[in-house]
């Protein structure tokens, strides 16, 4: 009898030590807005969730578990579960992603003095000669002759013409996949760990499963709707590319 009690407790306890949790919480930007399809990540279970759109968002977890935040445009944020955090809500701040401004050339402009503005802003005599030079080249009608057939050679037949088709797209899809690995950044496909070396292997592999993208090629732009409609398609994908090669 005492066996059978000893036992029991130990099975209680181990279950009790090892039960799975629901780590609930709400992702805010600086100011206090709330931020929706932000990627959270469980680092220990490597389950995936996003947040909803008042930035509210639930995922199985425990004490001591990783919590991983990521989203374009804003600086990756990592939160270590502790006891409290399963009893209340955790609350997370994400801070925006500082954007270097390329440099702007500043010209020097009319200073008042004379021989400094003449210096700075008259192009020199031989430049200047040769310009006008260029315009008066430029004005001149060429004589047809120069453009005439010599004596044997082919000369291409006046026709109907032809038509070029549809115009080409701006953007392929080399392209855009170069623009969202930039835009993302390395950080957010080695959370989901995909290698650096298989990055772009798997935003192909994402674009293969029938993302649409007719309309970003054609115009050769991406904007961040577009990259939150990639986000999620990812969520879709991820497993099967982890997946062996027989199973895909």
């Amino acid at each position: 009898m005492k066996l059978k009690l000893f036992f029991l407790l130990s099975l209680f306890s181990f279950i009790t030590a090892n039960a799975q949790n629901y780590i609930f919480g709400k992702v805010v930007s600086e100011s206090g807005l709330e931020i929706q399809e932000v990627t959270v990540i469980n680092i220990r279970t490597d389950e995936t969730v996003i947040t909803n759109s008042d930035g509210h968002f639930m995922i199985s977890g425990r004490a001591g578990d990783e919590l991983r935040f990521i989203k374009a445009g804003y600086e990756r944020f990592i939160q270590r579960i502790s006891q409290e955090n399963i009893q209340s809500p955790v609350n997370i701040s994400l801070v925006r992603a500082v954007i270097q401004i390329p440099e702007v050339e500043i010209k020097q402009g009319i200073t008042g003095d004379l021989k400094i503005d003449v210096k700075n802003n008259n192009r020199p005599q031989k430049v200047e000669k040769l310009v006008k030079e260029i315009d008066r080249y430029i004005v001149q009608k060429t004589d047809p002759r120069v453009l005439a057939a010599r004596p044997g050679e082919f000369v291409q037949p006046k026709g109907q013409g032809f038509s070029i088709g549809k115009v080409k797209n701006k953007w392929d899809d080399v392209d855009l996949i170069n623009y969202i690995k930039i835009s993302l950044g390395e950080e957010y496909f080695t959370d989901l760990q995909i290698n650096k070396a298989q990055i772009d292997h798997f935003i192909s592999y994402v674009l293969a499963g029938g993302f649409e993208r007719k309309n970003i090629l054609k115009y050769g732009f991406c904007s961040d709707a577009d990259l939150n409609r990639f986000q999620r398609f990812v969520l879709t994908r991820i497993s099967s590319y982890r997946a062996p090669q027989t199973q895909r």
